[in-house]
């Protein structure tokens, strides 16, 4: 996919927070605002939910996001599709080049079954994602999990349908960003996978910022 830089100065940002390894993230993000995720050392894969602010029963749809455009990555221009078939944000810059939609999040079901036994309880994905819902008046649980993005994380499918978890392809200062097309709620977790190579089993902190809609 194209490589789109941005035009946004980051002295204009109106949200600035860098997030450690394993900690997750819940905020929205307003119709028209910019979203952009910075790897600031590279290869951190950001497991990211979206959902419709005002009613998130509506959420992110890999199924619907892949069908409609044909492509199992997302990159700059692709759009994010919510399980109504409505746009949720729109990637609107993108210097990494390809995204995963297929790798799901970490969890210790996966852990053990990926890596072995004695992984199961290592710090995961899905435990990131229901600290932050348990601590926040959204109303969601863990039955609103589904199937999310894998910002800036390689998990190319072999001919036989196959997937594997590969060496990263991002670098330092990659980003993405993208533009909510609804108030849209943001659930991340910031990997803390140690076992897998797509961070070179070093997960590092990412940059999150936000602008406002240009006058």
């Amino acid at each position: 996919m194209a490589i789109v830089e941005s035009k946004l100065n980051l002295s204009d940002a109106v949200y600035d927070l860098t997030l450690p390894a394993g900690e997750p993230w819940l905020h929205e993000v307003q119709q028209g605002q910019v979203l952009r995720i910075l790897d600031l050392e590279g290869n951190q894969a950001v497991d990211t939910l979206f959902y419709n602010a005002r009613e998130p029963s509506e959420r992110y749809s890999a199924v619907d996001t892949i069908r409609a455009q044909g492509n199992l990555y997302l990159g700059a221009g692709s759009r994010l599709l919510s399980s109504e078939g409505n746009v949720l944000v729109s990637i609107v810059a993108d210097t990494c080049g390809r995204h995963d939609t297929l790798g799901g999040a970490c969890a210790a079901e996966s852990n053990s079954v990926r890596y072995a036994i004695d992984k199961k309880f290592m710090h995961s994905c899905r435990d990131s994602f229901l600290h932050a819902l348990g601590h926040c008046d959204c109303g969601m649980d863990k039955r609103d999990l589904t199937s999310n993005v894998n910002f800036f994380m390689n998990v190319p499918v072999t001919p036989e349908g196959e997937l594997t978890f590969a060496d990263g392809i991002s670098a330092p200062g990659k980003y993405v960003e993208m533009r909510a097309e609804m108030d849209v709620t943001v659930l991340i977790s910031n990997c803390p996978q140690l076992n897998n190579p797509c961070n070179a089993y070093n997960p590092t902190p990412v940059r999150l910022l936000i602008w406002n809609p240009a006058a």
